[in-house]
């Protein structure tokens, strides 16, 4: 090796070791894990990607290769026997590196698996085992290796119920057994075992199986004897199983006597029995055999009892098992008190049930009671003339029979059906009225109820007639007369007839005169009285009425202006007016009705004064109406009057007599408003110039202007009218009675620049025009005036003339000799 090369090896040594590159062994494997069957061959290639290294090699006890200066080297084995093997590959480095020598060794694992895996059991080679005793079977698989890879499964039947897994590290051959305890039941006899071994070697080698063969079983049990319910006429052998393996054989005793089994049971032979069974060993057991049987009843068909008394009633149901009763009514299920009452009436429907079957009967139960408390029966009212049913309705057993106590009258009928009775008064007179009673009774008791029957327009309305019906009269008018009598129906049966005026003052005549100056509020009353309907009175619908001696309207505080969006109250006032209840006042602002005002009487405290009831009091009353108003300044000036109106109704006076007030005529004062519209709230004022400020306000009363500013200030002031100078805030005040408002101005003082602005413009038309004279002149020059050159001129050959560079304008010239 020359010295350069010993260079460049220590120097990328050097530099490799600086870097970290050898910070672990450059050596791959491929593949870097084998799995191999005992025997197989096997081959392991073991590489470098390092080129400054001494060499290669393998230490093996199968296969090893010496150091050799290669990049890459196998081992290979043709037949692969050693089980503990463990193969190394190594790398040495040349002197001049850095890293030490290093070496890898690859994962080798080396199998066998049995062909064929075997089972035995603790019972021997026959299988036979006894319920419920404690068996072993041994799962054995021989020469098998890596055993920590094995696993056992165990399946009875197909349904996997153990697994075995082992931890034996060893990796030689062994022989492996796996135990599997079982404690047999009845149901596990002919059932199939078996074991199967699995050699798991993945990801690198196979997955390996092998099943032993499958073996039945024999479970002896028993025997066993057991008896279900015996239903009469049924078998001891049919309602007895016996169970057992081998089958057994039984022999029945009862009382120590041999029974047949194949005889027919009654209700009569329930009892204890012994079943002596001989099979897998010898039993003897008792047996209680019952005999089952469906229910049957004894119970009547109909049964009477009486009310609130205890009842004897027996229904017994008879079978096995014990059948369990229930009582029906109207399908609900019910429990037969020990008293029964009137509900307890009717049809109910007996169930027996046990296990076997269930029956029913049908019971028809009759409780006997009194008539119940008479109901429906209630007191009545009816028209003249028209019908009306009283029912009369009671409850006992047996069904009541009705008797009626009444006045007898031809138009009364008597029906009874379905167990009520009905009275039936047809076109009912004032006869029919009165006490009407039903009696209900049995031969357990009775009972009554009484109504009353009011029959309306007999007992009521009194049958006489007035003339007129309504009497209207005006005040000091001339005298009117009112007549009474009895309807044409009725006058035969009339004792007497007579009028009564105020506190009973009895009038023997059938007519009336009403006195137009004082009979304010008579009460005319018309008296008859009748043979059958006794004492009878009708009124005098009468009004004497007088229209108002003045009707006024004022405000309530006597103003005659009024503040704007500020309620005020008018009153009209109506002296001496009757009746004051059939009046109406009706409102107006000018032409336009508005209102109806409500009424009270003048100076009077309702809560004082009986008499302040305007609508009791007939005689002539001062009245006032009240009516709340709210005016803007639109309204200025608003009229108002009230009109009086008595409303008598249709037998009075048309049109109604009326009487309107004179107007009122009202003042709106409101507060000022100045017009901002002339007066902004800032102003520019040029320097040295004035500027008027008008301050105009509009108001009611007509508002006073007053200018307020600061003491420095020295304006000019006319009126409403202020002449500023100079910049500042002035403020404007507009006062009357209503209120006061203000508003602020502020001036802004600005320099007049107008003199400048006009020098700046002359100057620039100045400039434009110079520079628009100096632009025409060249233009000039070049379209109105050419300048020519005569440089190389040419005449022409036909005129004579020279041509200026070939333009067609030619200059006459004259040739010289």
């Amino acid at each position: 090796m020359s010295e350069s090369t010993s260079f460049i090896r220590i120097f990328v040594g050097v530099l490799l070791s600086a870097t970290g590159v050898f910070t672990s062994c450059p050596i791959e494997l491929s593949p870097p894990s084998v799995v191999v069957r005992y025997g197989d061959s096997v081959s392991v290639n073991c590489s470098t990607s390092m080129s400054l290294f001494d060499g290669i090699g393998w230490e093996a006890s199968q296969g090893g290769k010496s150091l050799k200066n290669v990049t890459h080297m196998a081992w290979t084995v043709e037949k692969l026997t050693e089980w503990t093997i463990s193969p190394s590959c190594y790398i040495n480095p040349v002197p001049e590196n850095s890293f030490p020598q290093c070496s890898k060794n690859p994962k080798v694992v080396l199998y066998t698996f049995p062909e064929n895996i075997s089972l035995s059991s603790s019972s021997g080679p026959h299988m036979e085992m006894s319920e419920g005793e404690k068996h072993k079977f041994t799962c054995d698989i021989q020469n098998i290796a890596p055993v920590q890879n094995l696993t056992v499964k165990w399946y009875k039947g197909d349904e996997m119920v153990y697994e075995d897994t082992f931890k034996d590290p060893s990796k030689e051959p062994v022989d492996q057994s796996s135990i599997f305890s079982f404690i047999p039941t009845r149901q596990d006899n002919g059932v199939t075992f078996r074991c199967e071994a699995h050699l798991d070697l993945r990801p690198e080698g196979p997955q390996l199986n092998a099943s032993s063969q499958e073996y039945n079983i024999t479970v002896f049990f028993g025997p066993e004897v057991q008896c279900a319910a015996v239903l009469e006429g049924e078998t001891l052998e049919r309602r007895c199983s016996v169970t057992g393996y081998p089958i057994p054989t039984v022999t029945w005793l009862k009382n120590g006597t041999s029974i047949e089994p194949t005889e027919p049971l009654s209700r009569e032979n329930a009892g204890m029995y012994v079943a002596v069974a001989e099979g897998a060993k010898s039993t003897t057991t008792q047996h209680r055999i019952d005999v089952w049987y469906k229910p049957e009843f004894k119970c009547p068909s109909n049964y009477t009892a009486l009310e609130d008394a205890p009842h004897n009633l027996s229904c017994t149901a008879e079978g096995f098992p014990k059948p369990e009763v229930m009582w029906f009514k109207d399908e609900d299920e019910v429990t037969l008190p020990e008293s029964l009452t009137r509900s307890d009436t009717g049809q109910y429907v007996i169930t027996a049930s046990n296990n076997l079957s269930s029956i029913n009967v049908t019971v028809e139960i009759n409780v006997v009671y009194p008539p119940s408390q008479i109901v429906e029966l209630e007191d009545s009212e009816v028209d003249v003339g028209s019908d009306v049913w009283l029912k009369c309705s009671s409850t006992g057993n047996p069904r009541p029979n009705y008797l009626w106590d009444y006045y007898q009258t031809a138009n009364v009928v008597e029906e009874n059906e379905d167990g009520v009775s009905l009275l039936h008064i047809h076109n009912a007179t004032v006869y029919n009225k009165g006490s009407y009673t039903c009696h209900a009774w049995n031969d357990r008791g009775n009972v009554s109820k009484t109504a009353t029957v009011t029959v309306k327009g007999a007992g009521q309305e009194c049958p006489i007639e007035i003339t007129p019906e309504r009497m209207v009269v005006q005040y000091q008018d001339t005298e009117q007369r009112a007549t009474c009598d009895a309807t044409p129906t009725d006058h035969p049966h009339v004792n007497e007839i007579y009028w009564q005026v105020l506190h009973g003052v009895k009038i023997d005549s059938s007519s009336w005169s009403v006195d137009t100056h004082n009979d304010w509020d008579p009460k005319p009353v018309c008296t008859a009285i009748f043979k059958v309907r006794g004492i009878c009175q009708k009124h005098l619908n009468f009004t004497l009425y007088k229209t108002p001696d003045s009707v006024s309207v004022s405000t309530v505080d006597n103003l005659s202006s009024v503040v704007e969006d500020k309620e005020f109250q008018l009153q009209c006032d109506i002296t001496n007016v009757a009746p004051a209840g059939n009046l109406v006042v009706q409102w107006y602002r000018g032409n336009k009705t508005i209102s109806k005002g409500s009424l009270r009487v003048s100076g009077c405290l309702p809560e004082n004064n009986t008499n302040c009831d305007i609508n009791a009091v007939r005689s002539p009353l001062n009245v006032s109406s009240t009516i709340s108003f709210t005016l803007d300044r639109n309204d200025k000036s608003a009229e108002f009057r009230c009109e009086a109106i008595l409303d008598l109704g249709a037998e009075g006076p048309k049109p109604p007599p009326s009487m309107m007030s004179s107007p009122l005529n009202i003042t709106v004062y409101y507060k000022p408003s100045i017009n901002t519209t002339k007066l902004p709230k800032r102003i520019p004022v040029f320097r040295g110039y004035p500027e008027e400020l008008v301050c105009e306000a509009e108001g009611h009363p007509p508002p006073e202007i007053e200018w307020l500013y600061s003491a420095d200030k020295v304006p000019h002031e006319s009126g409403d009218t202020l002449i500023v100078y100079e910049a500042g805030r002035y403020t404007c005040n507009a006062t009357n009675e209503v209120d006061s408002t203000s508003h602020e101005v502020e001036v802004i003082l600005k320099e007049d620049y107008l003199p400048l602005i006009a020098g700046f413009v002359a100057v620039t038309v100045v400039a434009i025009s110079i520079v628009f004279l100096f632009i025409y002149s060249i233009y000039y020059k070049n379209t109105k005036m050419r300048r020519y050159s005569l440089k190389n001129a040419k005449l022409d050959t036909q005129s004579g003339n020279v041509a200026h560079y070939g333009c067609d304008m030619q200059f006459p010239m004259t040739k010289l000799s």
